[in-house]
């Protein structure tokens, strides 16, 4: 008896031993893991914001484009972005971004700024009401202002009534940080001196977004188009120019220039020297209004607000490929003829050929195609190029760019003409960068799927779980009895 328990003593001490050094090592391995993770997330800390976090939303809203890594990757001079706010006021989608443009390049900083500490900072460089979260950007001896209503866009929406919110962080950062590192800004001069239209609103600010100087000049008072001219825009003029403008134009584009013109029917019929600079490249311009005759091709039951097929091009392609469809309200038509081998003609935007041209122009009294009236296709936008690397982008409507009209084609129209000034002016990397919806559609169903649903994720789904465990225990207490 004495020497089965001094067996069962000295078995207990094994086991107690047994279980010590199993506890130890437990212990010993809990530990290192531990060490180890911890390493590995103060590893994971100190890595760019670009490598630790991902993109997940439908918008992109956390993801920078191509256009902003060109820009920062070719930084040569230091960059500080200051950033206005309150402590614990910190918009959370502004701070991964100033992070990830932080990560991008060793020339930009970031400096939180706080008003509270420091009330007068931002009055040296704006003096406009300056609220939490707003930017600004320095290099130099330039800066820029970003004040946050310039971040979070509010714009109207005229097919529902309401109004969307758009973030635009990206797009202002970007244009900023090449604003204040630019040693020379391109400029674009309006033509003026024939009626022409007053640049509207959004458009202007888009141009200025992008960088581009804003001047305007006469070709009365000048023997020459100014050298320092990155392009020239001729913007809904209402009466023609004379002939020796039409032969500086013409000088000027055969030299290498870049011409940009928004002009469609006027009250005095076609402009036979304006449309003259088109005609000598073999394409000509029919006096009246397009009117289309597809329904597929036309907007809010307006025959002349047409929706016209885009043809891919450099201009074009990034609208075709964002599904966005410029409108072109009150075009003229044009067709292309014979082409000389040394110039190169692209058409941007075209009708159906169900399209057809009213005569009566603005006199017109009815949609329907009428005696005398043109038949269709016809072209809307074109690109020109000739042997000199002149260039010419013409659009065939002068009511397009109109704020109203943009706003129906939800800003396609302002993104085609500042992609064609782009290409004019060979700024890609500058373009406007598209501003980011914050409004998220959500799907509707009917009240019979919802039930069927709730049924199905409430009652089916959670029954066909017991059950399968119902079976897999008494199949194990069956196999276990089997055993025995």
């Amino acid at each position: 008896m004495e020497k089965l328990e001094h067996l069962k003593a000295s078995w207990q001490r094994d086991k107690n031993k047994i279980a010590f050094r199993g506890g130890s090592y437990s212990l010993l391995m809990t530990a290192i893991v531990l060490a180890i993770l911890i390493m590995v997330n103060l590893f994971v800390s100190s890595l760019p914001a670009s490598l630790t976090k991902y993109d997940i939303s439908s918008s992109k809203l956390y993801s920078i484009t191509s256009n902003t890594k060109v820009v920062v990757n070719g930084l040569k001079e230091d960059v500080t972005i200051y950033w206005i706010v309150q402590a614990g006021e910190e918009d959370p989608v502004i701070e991964n971004l100033l992070a990830k443009y932080h990560s991008l390049s060793d020339h930009i900083e970031v400096e939180k700024i706080n008003p509270d500490v420091y009330p007068t900072f931002a009055k040296k460089y704006t003096d406009k009401m300056v609220k939490n979260n707003s930017l600004i950007v320095e290099s130099g001896d330039r800066h820029r202002f970003i004040g946050y209503d310039d971040i979070y866009l509010e714009e109207p929406d005229f097919y529902t009534f309401t109004t969307k919110t758009y973030f635009d962080g990206e797009g202002a950062i970007t244009s900023a940080i090449d604003y204040v590192t630019r040693e020379e800004l391109p400029k674009l001069y309006l033509l003026e001196g024939h009626g022409e239209g007053e640049l509207p609103s959004t458009l202007r600010e888009q141009i200025e977004k992008d960088n581009i100087e804003l001047d305007s000049f006469s070709l009365l008072n000048v023997d020459a188009i100014p050298e320092d001219a990155a392009a020239v825009m001729i913007y809904g003029p209402t009466s023609d120019i004379s002939d020796k403008e039409k032969e500086m134009l013409a000088a000027y584009m055969e030299e290498g220039g870049k011409l940009l013109v928004a002009a469609g029917p006027t009250e005095e019929g076609i402009l036979e020297n304006l449309y003259g600079l088109l005609k000598d490249y073999g394409i000509e311009a029919h006096e009246g209004i397009v009117v289309e005759g597809d329904r597929e091709h036309y907007a809010f039951n307006a025959p002349f607000m047409l929706l016209p097929e885009m043809k891919r091009h450099v201009i074009t392609s990034s609208l075709i490929e964002e599904n966005y469809y410029p409108l072109m309200p009150l075009s003229l038509g044009l067709t292309i003829g014979e082409i000389a081998e040394s110039v190169r003609v692209d058409p941007l935007l075209t009708t159906s050929p169900s399209a057809f041209s009213k005569s009566a122009g603005f006199k017109l009294t009815t949609y329907e195609k009428e005696e005398g009236d043109m038949e269709g296709p016809f072209t809307l936008a074109l690109s020109i190029e000739n042997t000199k690397d002149g260039k010419l982008v013409w659009f065939a409507s002068s009511s397009f760019l109109e704020d109203n009209y943009n706003a129906y084609s939800s800003g396609a129209n302002v993104n085609l003409a500042m992609n064609a000034l782009a290409s004019l002016i060979g700024e890609s990397e500058a373009m406007a960068i598209r501003s980011k919806s914050l409004d998220y559609e959500y799907l509707t169903i009917s009240d019979s799927t919802s039930f069927m649903l709730k049924v199905i994720m409430i009652g089916v789904f959670p029954l066909l779980y017991l059950a399968l465990g119902i079976y897999i225990i008494l199949r194990r207490r069956r196999m276990q009895n089997e055993a025995v």
